[in-house]
């Protein structure tokens, strides 16, 4: 294991470094938390290909694959389906924006403070992303060193927090792109082909597992259906994709990167389930589908190429939480502290905004270390965050860029009824059921639509601002938003 060992070491000190040099480039608000928006399509499509497959799109959809065939592809698949939705339909319109949250879209288009309801309930979701990327580190190290779970949690959130703090975007960017290399590299170039040889090829599999494994709706339709709605339509309103999309050189960048990134993401998804049927023909009686793919990398891959996939591994782990984090830390800074500060403090008083935001890293990173220590129920803790932010913010952040009636009291109204619903229902039905997403969602819908026709429209100069930001018109997003009633 030294040869593994060493891939890994090296590796880590590979981010650490990363980290180090991306501090030496952010030395503004724009480059600590987007890039300074200077992506070019390779560098763009790379990254956001890696902070959207993490350690469930790996771990957990080889798991998927291992328990039903290649129709266990469907979760990332449809991760890769929302990405190239967002990139084709929206993003263009979100890169002129020139905004760095989802709440800052909110006011610019609704010309009021919707920003730190919908600031708290994105927070709420970030940050569980980020908790529930950071306890994958445990499954990880384990299998490398046989560590203490509060230790491997500790050690790989640490390095994860340290390297965002450091550098912010920059370093998180650098790093992401090295991550996409290696988990090209690890998992398609390497684990696909060996694990599928290791099985007997396609025919071998084929002739030991039920046909339902190559079945490719044999999940079922209504777990289908509840994956489209919870990543498809997450992926076109994440802050943690949003930030991403930000850091495009222009909107072509944004549009054709992304699409890149997105196809790239539906071919992860058929390795991945490809994976996890090879497990099943070698390990049939494993204790849980996600032992898969620690278990096949460990005992089929040579030494050396066992450390670079379990690097691919750690490496989709950290693009999401790296991501999960900075986004998490943006929001909790611009759209929720800075708002409440603002209330409370008169003047517009000078101040480090770098400094600031790379505070909000450490704070944000050394809570979501503890949590993921003390949280037992990873799934649970994912599907909350993910209905919150699908039932509570989808409705009008689709709604202010597609319909023009919508108003801000709609807004907010969908926020509300929507979050609130979502919680009820998950406490009715319980937290895994689908019926929440569902019912929440339809329950936003009909709030946003019966009061923004009940109320007076957008006054006309917020929407005409908002034109001229949707053209790549206006460079910076003013200081207050423009109020929609004067």
């Amino acid at each position: 294991m030294a040869v593994d060992y060493t891939v890994i070491v090296v590796y880590l000190a590979g981010m650490l470094a990363m980290g180090w040099w991306g501090m030496r480039r952010a030395k503004s608000k724009s480059e600590f938390l987007v890039a300074g928006r200077r992506l070019g399509p390779a560098m763009y499509s790379g990254t956001m290909a890696a902070i959207v497959l993490g350690g469930a799109s790996t771990i957990g959809g080889v798991g998927l694959g291992y328990k039903y065939g290649l129709s266990g592809a469907w979760m990332v698949f449809t991760i890769g389906l929302g990405l190239l939705a967002l990139s084709v339909f929206f993003s263009a319109r979100i890169a002129r924006l020139k905004v760095y949250t989802v709440s800052e879209m909110l006011d610019l288009r609704y010309g009021g403070r919707a920003g730190v309801i919908s600031g708290v309930v994105m927070w709420a979701y970030t940050l569980m992303l980020a908790v529930t990327s950071t306890i994958a580190y445990a499954t990880i190290f384990d299998v490398l060193f046989d560590m203490n779970r509060t230790l491997a949690i500790v050690l790989g959130g640490s390095i994860v927090v340290a390297y965002s703090t450091l550098g912010g975007m920059w370093s998180i960017t650098l790093t992401d792109m090295v991550q996409f290399v290696v988990k090209t590299i690890g998992v398609l170039l390497l684990l696909l082909p060996i694990a599928v040889v290791k099985a007997g090829g396609f025919s071998g599999m084929k002739a030991k597992l039920p046909t339902s494994y190559f079945d490719p709706l044999g999940i079922g339709g209504e777990t289908i259906f509840t994956y489209v709605l919870i990543y498809t339509f997450g992926m076109l309103i994440g802050q943690d994709i949003w930030q991403r999309v930000f850091t495009a050189r222009d909107d072509r960048t944004a549009k054709w990167g992304g699409t890149a990134s997105g196809t790239y993401c539906l071919v992860y998804a058929v390795a991945g389930s490809v994976i996890g049927t090879a497990a099943k023909v070698l390990y049939p009686k494993l204790s849980s589908p996600d032992d898969a793919f620690a278990t096949i990398v460990k005992d089929e891959l040579p030494i050396g190429v066992r450390g670079l996939v379990l690097a691919a591994a750690l490496a989709a782990v950290m693009s999401t939480s790296s991501g999960a984090l900075i986004a998490c830390a943006t929001v909790a800074n611009n759209d929720i502290w800075s708002r409440l500060r603002g209330l409370v403090r008169s003047g517009d008083e000078e101040h480090d905004e770098v400094k600031g935001n790379r505070v909000f890293i450490l704070i944000m990173g050394v809570g979501v270390i503890g949590t993921a220590i003390a949280l037992n129920n990873v799934v649970e803790a994912l599907t909350v965050a993910y209905n919150l932010l699908v039932g509570g913010l989808l409705v009008p952040i689709l709604g202010g860029l597609l319909w023009k009636r919508g108003t801000v009291q709609g807004a907010l109204a969908a926020v509300i009824v929507g979050g609130l619903a979502v919680i009820g229902l998950m406490a009715g039905y319980g937290i895994l059921a689908n019926e929440p997403v569902y019912y929440g969602l339809l329950a936003s819908l009909a709030a946003y639509l019966v009061v923004s026709l009940a109320t007076k429209p957008t006054d006309e100069r917020v929407l005409a601002v908002w034109r001229d930001r949707l053209a790549g018109q206006s460079p910076e997003l003013p200081s207050e938003p423009v109020p929609a009633h004067q």
